[in-house]
């Protein structure tokens, strides 16, 4: 199994940033309405508390957010936030698994597909989960092998999903299951057309990330066999939480 920088690499680039670029030793990611992941900045060589108000009025000054993302290794940038006044928001977990652990099954007949560029029906049901235009154009920015998931059960829209590859490692993003289609296998379902699809595009890895407080989703990956291989929080200045 890769380390945890390897999927850490993954999540930037199968969820790419509008723009990077550096300050000091900070790497700053301009969002553009993507989320907490292409938004927030990252230390990429050891940083001291004088370092931390640069990356501050970077932010600032691209109209976001002060937000940090503490990764493995971060523990000392870790405490300086802190100290400073950042609280912790969102911290996340990494699962992957083998491609072939999770191929084992295909999604009854006619239930999932993939599609690029997605369909209208996707965008509304993207929307209706709160993945709205910024995170689209995420989607549309990454460079390597991509595609979308479409879901039906009942004869009824099921859900929708982003996956694409990076470095052998396919990964998912966005995977929203419409609420009434929910406790029905739909996520399941989703997963086994992404490692199908992975598979099929030279993956060997199939990763996912989601919040640590999302109970059900934690259940659905660790019962797929994944394991978890990293995590990550984000630190956000408390006069910026909304």
């Amino acid at each position: 199994m890769p380390g945890a920088r390897t999927f850490y690499e993954v999540v930037d680039a199968t969820w790419p940033a509008a723009t990077t670029r550096r300050e000091g030793p900070w790497l700053i990611r301009e969002g553009q309405g993507g989320g907490q992941r292409v938004s927030a900045a990252t230390a990429i060589d050891p940083v001291t508390p004088a370092d931390i108000p640069q990356a501050e009025a970077a932010m600032q000054a691209l109209g976001q957010p002060r937000l940090f993302q503490v990764r493995a290794g971060d523990e000392a940038l870790d405490a300086m936030l802190d100290a400073r006044g950042y609280v912790v928001v969102d911290p996340v977990n990494i699962y992957a698994a083998p491609v072939e652990a999770v191929a084992t099954e295909r999604p009854p007949r006619i239930t999932t597909f993939t599609v690029w560029e997605p369909l209208a029906i996707q965008i509304d049901m993207w929307a209706a989960g709160g993945v709205g235009p910024g995170r689209i154009a995420v989607m549309h920015r990454v460079k390597g092998p991509k595609t979308s998931l479409i879901g039906r059960l009942n004869d009824h829209p099921g859900g929708t999903g982003f996956v694409a590859i990076h470095d052998g490692v396919a990964m998912v993003h966005a995977l929203e299951v419409l609420p009434h289609q929910r406790q029905q296998g739909m996520g399941r379902y989703f997963m086994r057309e992404a490692a199908f699809w992975a598979q099929a595009n030279g993956a060997s890895h199939l990763a996912v990330v989601c919040t640590q407080g999302n109970d059900g989703a934690n259940a659905l990956y660790s019962s797929l066999g994944m394991t978890l291989v990293g995590q990550y929080h984000y630190r956000k200045y408390e006069e910026d939480i909304a």
